[in-house]
């Protein structure tokens, strides 16, 4: 099998790696209006599609399943943008592409691209099949190496058609070969993204397998990207990497391939899971376990409240009448919907008491589904519980580790603190010591300067007395000569 040329021209966003978020969609909402009266007022709205979320990674698939009516096209629409949403947010590669214009989605159209369902209205009866797979081309003025007529009968040949074809009409073909021109067409600009929906369903089993195994190959081969919307289970199960389960416009389980088809938690995925033929003949004689599902599918003019399948479940309870169940992950690589799942804990244990529907429709489901049922969420809350307290134990071991090392470092700046304070203490006593001794220092200089001015007193007073010894002997001198004139 050979791989499409490369074409030229300027695309919208830079390739994602393998592994990155290609598409996200975020409460992605289509309400078609339902108009009565002369004037065509708005009266209601059907919910096609009422608020899902969920991400395409790139080089993986992501199949979409469910019963007629729930949304699946318009879902596949929306996210190509054939169709406007009414609400949420659409990102390819990080970019906002909710409501751009024309203008806008003409250079998506490149990465972004959609097999549809039906192989006859698909393609113009009107135009060859040269007409139809080049269309491509000259809407995104690309001209390929080699001319747009050797490109398109390369397609054909990738896609397991002779290139002699290119002339004739689409009437000339039979169902599985039209598919096979959709994707032709599809893969013309080598895109990012291909929405293929149902692209089997109108063909017949040996050409489905043909067509299946085509996109597996050119996936392998071209790195493309598939979101593909089927009704048949087991073709679900060979194509897809992860799984998406709708019921009246809300995804209700979203699980990788192996988990949602051995351990499927969510009741409407265990009903869709046990309609799927076993081909064992072994089994031929043991008793169906077929869960049989009460009524009809409600409307989606007026769906009802809380959880969707509310109505027709055989675990539900007045929470699921009331309250509507977030899209969450209880185990890892699997998000569900429900209060009450199955193979889980229950999400909702102090609501116990069964409605009235519910026990209406437990009675169409075998004893042994339902004793399966209680045993597996039984051993499932057990696992989790013992988890739960491991994890509880490695936390307390943890804390107390923590705990211990705080005290370490405390032990540790307290004898850093009563160091610097010895220190300290030292450095005082060494100053004190130092002042004791500039003051006995000081008091020597002052007892030296006190005994320098007691020897200058006495100095002075034995000069005093020296001079007053000789006084006397001047007065008797001075008296004696009166004594003589006598």
């Amino acid at each position: 099998m050979t791989i499409p040329a490369q074409t030229s021209g300027a695309t919208l966003t830079k390739d994602a790696a393998p592994g990155e978020t290609l598409l996200k969609v975020t409460g992605l909402q289509k309400h078609f209006p339902i108009k009565k009266g002369l004037l065509q007022r708005q009266v209601g709205a059907v919910r096609a599609v009422d608020g899902i979320d969920f991400e395409v990674r790139s080089g993986e698939t992501l199949g979409v399943v469910g019963e007629s009516g729930c949304g699946k096209s318009t879902m596949g629409r929306l996210i190509t943008r054939l169709l406007e949403p009414t609400a949420g947010k659409v990102e390819f590669q990080g970019k906002d592409i909710t409501h751009l214009g024309v203008g806008g989605m003409r250079p998506l159209r490149r990465d972004v691209q959609m097999i549809f369902q039906d192989p006859y209205s698909s393609l113009n009866p009107r135009h060859t099949i040269g007409t139809i797979v080049s269309a491509p081309f000259k809407l995104q003025g690309v001209q390929p190496e080699g001319g747009v007529k050797k490109e398109v009968q390369r397609l054909l040949s990738v896609v397991g058609l002779n290139p002699e074809h290119y002339n004739r009409y689409p009437h000339e073909f039979s169902g599985g070969q039209r598919q096979r021109i959709g994707i032709a067409r599809a893969l013309a600009l080598n895109p990012k993204l291909v929405v293929a929906d149902e692209p089997v369903s109108a063909l017949d089993v040996s050409i489905q397998a043909q067509v299946v195994n085509l996109l597996d190959d050119l996936q392998s081969e071209l790195g493309l990207t598939y979101v593909i919307i089927a009704h048949d289970l087991s073709v679900v199960r060979h194509v897809s990497d992860r799984i998406a389960v709708m019921y009246l416009g809300k995804i209700m389980e979203l699980a990788d391939r192996d988990l949602l088809y051995k351990t499927p938690m969510h009741p409407y995925t265990k009903a869709l899971m046990s309609a799927v033929p076993i081909p064992d003949p072994a089994r031929k004689s043991a008793k169906s376990e077929r869960i049989l599902l009460k009524g009809d599918v409600p409307s989606p003019i007026a769906p009802p409240s809380g959880c969707r399948f509310h109505t027709r479940c055989w675990k539900a309870t007045q929470i699921c009448t009331t309250t509507e169940p977030p899209l969450k992950e209880l185990r890892p690589g699997q998000q569900v919907a429900c209060h009450h799942p199955e193979n889980f804990e229950d999400q909702a244990p102090q609501d116990v008491v069964l409605l009235t529907a519910a026990k209406e429709a437990a009675e169409l489901v075998s004893e042994e589904a339902l004793a399966e049922s209680a045993a597996t969420s039984a051993a499932v809350a057990a696992e989790v519980a013992e988890a739960q307290s491991t994890d509880a134990e490695s936390t307390e071991a943890e804390s107390t580790g923590s705990e211990s090392s705080e005290a370490k470092s405390a032990k540790g700046k307290s004898s850093e603190a009563e160091s610097s304070e010895g220190e300290s203490t030292a450095t005082e006593s060494t100053e004190s010591e130092s002042t004791e001794t500039e003051s006995t220092e000081s008091e020597s200089t002052e007892t030296e300067s006190t005994e320098s001015e007691s020897a200058e007193v006495e100095a002075e007073a034995a000069e005093g007395t020296a001079s007053d010894d000789d006084r006397p002997s001047a007065e008797s001198s001075d008296e004696e000569p009166p004594a003589k004139g006598k």
